[in-house]
């Protein structure tokens, strides 16, 4: 392949197994483009790939950042160009593979990070209702301001929302998504979209909560916690652990927290699946279709090879 390889989709839609499969057809390394499984001790809250699937492939940009320090999507992209250079003067393919929409947008489009922001003190009173109050209480300002802004940007991009909030409080427009970037021109890409029928899904996403349990993500958040993380900690914001750290606290019971864990996940896969679906040249494989993986997965290899 002359082309980077992205591969994205909801959670739980089994994009490491893709990726993987993929990248050993294609003489690949694989680039995490998920938050969360960057960091430390988050293994697993954030369904990191197992010891035996990282060994299958190399993959970069996981376990790679201490939960207790601050990581932007700047220094995601930083790391992740570093990332494929290193592949690509290998001879090999970089395949990315994750669903935080902004670190793949990060990696297609020219975005510059650098931008100086637009209203310091405004700015700095918005960070601090997102770190008292959540991201989704920002996001919510977001919406009741700009509706369509409030759509396009995802609720954990705190510094978009925070930017589209300075530039409606300066009295300008936020500029619509395609009207946002231009497309990068360090390297030339395709993109794979991996999604499943709803009904299908939303197993998936049960099952998989059920068997983090069983692996122990109760256990998980109490060491992060004992470690001085809080749940006003970036890291600790994600589905998953802000649940169960009300759990732990003793807000609601076990029961509740987990029903909650579920219902957020379920509505975070749509949210990423909204986000996909604006990339006018990403390619998707319903894997609903399909009798099984290794189906839809030499489907998908047929695709790449007939497209590159």
């Amino acid at each position: 392949m002359s082309k980077i390889i992205i591969i994205c989709g909801p959670t739980a839609v089994g994009k490491t197994k893709y990726a993987i499969e993929i990248a050993k057809s294609f003489n690949g390394e694989i680039i995490s483009a998920d938050s969360m499984q960057l960091y430390k001790h988050m293994n697993i809250g954030s369904a990191k790939p197992t010891s035996e699937e990282l060994a299958q492939v190399k993959h970069y940009l996981i376990d790679e950042i201490d939960p207790r320090e601050m990581f932007s999507a700047a220094e995601y992209q930083k790391r992740a160009k570093i990332a494929i250079k290193a592949v690509m003067s290998k001879g090999k393919t970089p395949v990315i593979s994750g669903g935080t929409g902004l670190y793949v947008n990060s990696l297609i489009y020219d975005m510059d990070f650098s931008k100086q922001p637009l209203s310091t003190d405004y700015r700095k009173k918005l960070e601090n209702l997102a770190s008292e109050k959540g991201n989704e209480f920002v996001h919510e300002l977001l919406v009741e301001k700009d509706k369509d802004a409030g759509e396009r940007i995802h609720p954990n991009s705190v510094r978009r929302v925070i930017r589209a909030l300075e530039v409606i409080h300066l009295g300008d427009k936020v500029k619509p998504f395609k009207e946002s970037f231009v497309k990068t021109k360090d390297y030339s890409y395709v993109i794979i979209g991996l999604s499943r029928n709803r009904e299908e899904m939303y197993e998936r996403i049960n099952e998989r909560v059920e068997i983090l349990l069983e692996k122990g993500l109760v256990e998980e958040i109490r060491s992060l916690l004992d470690m001085g993380l809080t749940q006003t900690d970036i890291s600790m914001k994600g589905i998953g652990y802000k649940e169960i750290i009300g759990y732990i606290k003793g807000e609601y019971d076990l029961e509740f927290a987990v029903d909650l864990v579920k219902k957020n996940t379920r509505h975070y896969a749509k949210r990423q699946m909204t986000w996909f679906r604006r990339y006018e040249d990403i390619n998707w494989f319903n894997l609903s279709e399909y009798e099984n993986d290794e189906q839809a997965i030499e489907e998908i290899k047929r695709w790449l090879l007939k497209n590159n």
